[in-house]
């Protein structure tokens, strides 16, 4: 008896460690189950957002349309020029293409054609001319208000070529105050140009 006990007793010791690595073994094998899920679980997510992505590429671009417009308008504030020779010049470009004031305008600047003026004025050459000078100072500021009054043109979608200038209008603006109470040469300017119906 005491033997078949003895035995018994070392049959149940052998068989408990047995148990302990099988039950240990096991939930390792959930556990990694388990992430493989998760792993699996997350890859279609990846593919949705790969798809949201080239969803998002292949959309066109919406370029908008530019309403054309009739005319075009530049503004000129605190020009240091005198309100005299904006008049003048004003005149000059009155009823011409830009490109063409602005040609005129460089021919004032190398002083190969004067800007008629009345008065006083010594005579110069010129077609139709009795007098006249060469504000070039003036017409700097002028050339650079036509260029960007050219810019607006195109923006609006005008036929360049049938644009004319048909208003350039020049007044007082705030005149700084100096020594002996004279007042500087400051000047606002307005051009319009419109597109003429053929």
């Amino acid at each position: 008896m005491e033997r078949t006990n003895t035995v018994q007793s070392h049959v149940k010791k052998d068989h408990k460690p047995e148990t302990k690595p099988a039950v240990h073994e096991h939930k390792h094998e959930e556990k990694k189950e388990d992430h493989d899920h998760a792993h699996d679980h997350s890859h279609p997510h990846d593919h949705t957002h790969d798809h949201k992505t080239e969803a998002k590429k292949e959309e066109p671009k919406v370029v908008p349309k530019v309403s054309k417009k009739e005319f075009a308008i530049t503004h000129g504030l605190s020009l240091h020029a005198s309100k005299k020779h904006c008049m003048y010049i004003s005149s000059f470009i009155k009823g011409k293409t830009i490109d063409a004031a602005i040609h005129d305008l460089k021919q004032v600047i190398k002083m190969k054609r004067a800007v008629p003026f009345k008065g006083e004025i010594p005579h110069r050459k010129g077609k139709g001319m009795m007098s006249g000078r060469y504000p070039v100072n003036a017409s700097k500021l002028f050339i650079t208000l036509l260029k960007g009054l050219k810019g607006n043109v195109l923006v609006n979608g005008m036929d360049l070529d049938k644009t004319k200038i048909v208003i350039s209008n020049p007044s007082w603006a705030s005149r700084p105050q100096r020594r002996g109470g004279v007042r500087g040469k400051r000047t606002n300017v307005l051009i319009k140009a419109q597109e003429m119906k053929s």
